[in-house]
């Protein structure tokens, strides 16, 4: 790519951003949209502008970006978004901390230089222009200003060992705050329990719960509930509220028809066969509603089947306070570490049912092949990556499709092809990816939504990292470069290091695509938008229909913390090879803050709260972007012949130290409450029938709000 593509891909897409914003401005302020751009704030009960100065200013929403605090994001959001903006707040301090140092240092340094660039040097593929003068592939080999280099490599590291251990003490604070709360949370008083071994002959497993807990908490212990295979009742109960919903959609058409000027209306039909498209012909809503009557009989009695003689090997174990439940949370229950596994509860609807019943070494074996499939899938992922690295390049495509080049060879044509195509059909790809990683992540046997949704997180970043990141990087010379490491494996880090320079200039491109257009797109909000009024128009009858319709969702932490994760380890590896790119990710990472700050405080709706378990796992991603940056560099200064590149070793060591003491020090806190933050005094006595309840699945639960019917188990799964 030549310098005027990449100016054009960076003008168009700053002016891009412009436009969506300033229709984000227009179409905020229509009444018609709000459940669209302050739908956190309507379904708290709030007034989409209570709080807020009314304003014509269209860069109004950056200035209440910029002065919500902490506790505003807390309230709105809960601690996990919180903790989010830790994470952009830090790789910001990181980015603007390195570039005070880095650009008026290196650039000179590296601009002054008399070196004669080799081929795979040029951070522009190829177009040796005034870019090239700036980068360190410009530093002239065994030349004594790597000097500079070096001490640059050491900078960054150590600013984002200081700023990371600061994060990981404030989040820390969050979490502890968040979990001594003297509001009533109903997960605080309660444990999961697995592998529960066989019950004596004589005993339900229900009987062998409730003695076994009494024995060893008697004064705290509650009650129990047994989890149970629900396959069979929640078949029923969502065929049940389908048809609630169906006969409650009829009403509407028919309440609608009266309102057209008809005061009989015309009554709705429907066919009783597949989907309603075949079979006879009859009265929807009498149809619905016979339905409805002849399935709620058919459920009570399934339900009680199913709480009677569908125990099975997990239970949900209940305390009247919050001490004992952190305490039993922790705590070794047994001598075999297969049975009767203990650990804390997270909020009721948060629980993967399915999961709890599975055995210690059902759920190792499953992990394991599910590491092994995803290998897999990172690996043969590359391959086709590589490829589209490799074939949208425009000489290639010329190649590849000769019928091409009239229409490529028009300068204007082939400047904006420079500028998007690789980078779109990259971004197009990965989106393919997440909800493979998020179902797999589940199928390990994991507990709760927010876990699964942080492994799917991990296996994501590894993903993008080794496929886009490295896969991108010797994609240019893909063919050559698997022979290389066919005959060499241990050549896999000198060649990614002589191949980042060859592509600075795409990934400098891609950043800038992903914050302008990315951005602009994620506050304009204009694909929603969109299908929201056609739904409204055209298939929404009843007011939950619609509210379904404008549903925003939550921050989506399993792909939107990768693909962050991803722009930081492009910038950190490239924040010495070639410094312009960091004011790059400094506008990626504080556009980011503005914009997700808006988004979080009016738009999404957190699904969940993990009270910051995220944090240890964005930190180990960190680190890894951090490892792998020194080991890059390591292999770029033996490419450079320089005689002093050990002396970079000790700073790979000192990471993975730093790594250890962050873990024994701060770790633990995540996996389990603290006692001491746990004993703090509660505003009010929990009422336990209330938490228990809470945990009632929607399938079991009863509309009389009966108890006695769940004194056989009480429980759910599939």
């Amino acid at each position: 790519m030549d310098f005027n593509s990449f100016l054009t891909s960076l003008g168009t897409s700053f002016v891009l951003f412009l436009v969506l914003m300033f229709l984000f401005t227009w179409l905020s302020r229509r009444p018609g949209n709000h459940v669209l751009y302050y739908p956190n704030r309507i379904l708290r009960g709030m007034d989409p502008y209570e709080g807020l100065r009314a304003s014509r200013n269209p860069f109004a929403w950056i200035r209440e970006a910029l002065v919500s605090t902490e506790a505003d994001v807390i309230r709105m959001s809960g601690v996990d978004s919180a903790v989010y903006f830790v994470f952009l707040t830090t790789v910001l301090g990181i980015l603007v901390l390195s570039g005070l140092v880095l650009l008026p240092v290196l650039l000179p340094v590296a601009a002054t230089a008399r070196g004669v660039m080799k081929a795979n040097d040029t951070t522009s593929e190829g177009s040796f222009n005034d870019l090239d003068k700036l980068s360190m592939g410009h530093v002239e080999q065994r030349s004594a200003r790597l000097w500079a280099f070096v001490i640059a490599t050491y900078w960054v590291s150590f600013v984002t060992y200081c700023l990371l251990w600061k994060a990981y003490k404030h989040v820390s604070d969050l979490r502890a705050a968040a979990l001594m709360s003297p509001d009533v949370k109903n997960e605080q008083f309660a444990v999961v329990v697995r592998d529960i071994p066989p019950a004596p002959e004589g005993q339900t497993i229900k009987e062998q719960v409730d003695s076994y807990f009494k024995a060893i908490y008697p004064d705290t212990f509650y009650r129990s509930m047994v989890v149970t295979d629900n396959k069979q009742v929640n078949k029923i109960y969502e065929e049940l509220e389908g048809y609630r919903k169906k006969l409650t959609r009829a009403e509407a058409i028919y309440a609608e028809s009266k309102a057209a000027g008809n005061p009989e209306g015309t009554r709705p039909t429907t066919k009783t066969g597949f989907l309603g498209l075949i079979g006879k012909k009859v009265d929807a809503i009498e149809y619905y509603d016979e339905k409805i009557k002849e399935l709620i009989p058919k459920l009570v009695a399934e339900q009680r089947v199913t709480l009677k003689d569908r125990q099975q090997s997990a239970a949900i174990i209940f305390f009247n306070n919050r001490v004992t439940a952190a305490a039993a949370s922790q705590s070794l229950h047994d001598t075999m570490v297969d049975t009767w596994t203990v650990s804390d509860a997270p909020e009721p609807h948060q629980l993967l049912w399915a999961n709890l019943p599975k055995n210690f070494y059902t759920r190792r074996i499953r992990q394991y092949v599910i590491y092994f499939i995803v290998f897999l899938t990172i690996f043969f992922y590359m391959i086709p990556i590589g490829f589209i690295s490799a074939l949208t390049t425009l000489d290639n495509l010329k190649k590849l499709l000769p019928f091409l080049k009239p229409v490529v060879d028009q300068a204007t044509i082939k400047t904006v092809l420079e500028a998007y195509l690789p980078q779109l059909a990259l971004i197009i790809f990965l989106a393919l990816l997440p909800k493979f990683l998020l179902f797999l992540s589940k199928a390990e046997g994991i507990a709760s939504e927010s876990h699964a949704q942080r492994a799917a997180s991990g296996k994501y970043f590894y993903f993008s990292v080794l496929n886009v990141f490295i896969g991108v990087t010797i994609g240019n010379t893909l063919f050559t470069a698997l022979k290389r490491i066919e005959k060499d494996p241990n050549s896999l880090v000198p060649l990614l290091a002589e191949s980042l320079p060859g592509s600075a200039t795409f990934f400098l491109t891609f950043v800038a695509l992903k914050f302008f257009v990315g951005y602009g797109l994620e506050l304009s909000r204009i694909v929603p938008l969109i299908i929201f009024h056609l739904k409204k128009k055209y298939l929404c009858k009843t007011e939950a229909e619609v509210k379904e319709a404008w549903a925003p969702g939550d921050l989506g932490y399993a792909t939107r913390i990768p693909a962050d994760m991803l722009i930081l380890t492009i910038v950190i590896c490239y924040s010495v090879i070639a410094p312009l790119i960091i004011p790059f990710g400094i506008i990626y990472y504080g556009l980011g803050w503005i914009v997700l700050r808006n988004q979080v405080l009016k738009v999404y709706v957190p699904s969940y709260e993990s009270y910051g378990r995220i944090w240890p796992h964005i930190y180990l991603r960190i680190m890894a972007s951090l490892i792998l940056y020194q080991a890059t560099m390591l292999g770029y200064f033996s490419a450079k012949e320089f005689i002093y590149t050990p002396v970079l070793i000790p700073l790979i060591v000192l990471s993975f130290i730093f790594v250890l003491v962050c873990r024994n020090k701060f770790y633990r806190f995540f996996q389990c409450t603290a006692l001491e933050v746990a004993s703090r005094e509660l505003k009010e006595t929990p009422n336990m029938q209330v938490v228990f309840r809470s945990f009632i699945p929607p399938s079991l639960s009863s509309e009389k709000a009966d108890e006695d019917q769940f004194e056989d188990a009480l429980s759910h799964v599939v």
